[in-house]
């Protein structure tokens, strides 16, 4: 099927990733500095770079737009 259309409009939104991760699988050096915490939240960028690594999920959203970005969840 080959159908012209208009392309949708860019919306200067940064979309970011929000994951789950498991403090277990962190290199020693993270896993000290979250001895309390089984699952911290990391953002990551389009192209899978981990920009930050936070408490829990709530915070990791706040982050993300108070950075002007749109972030949404991974599973």
């Amino acid at each position: 099927m080959n159908v012209k259309y208009d392309p949708l409009p860019d919306t200067g939104e940064r979309i970011v990733y929000v994951r789950p991760v498991k403090v277990a699988e962190l290199p020693e050096e993270l896993r000290r500095q979250a001895p309390d915490l089984d699952e911290l939240y990391a953002v990551h960028d389009s192209n899978g770079d981990r920009l930050a690594l936070v408490r829990d999920r709530k915070l990791a959203f706040l982050l993300a737009r108070q950075n002007d970005m749109a972030p949404v969840n991974v599973h």
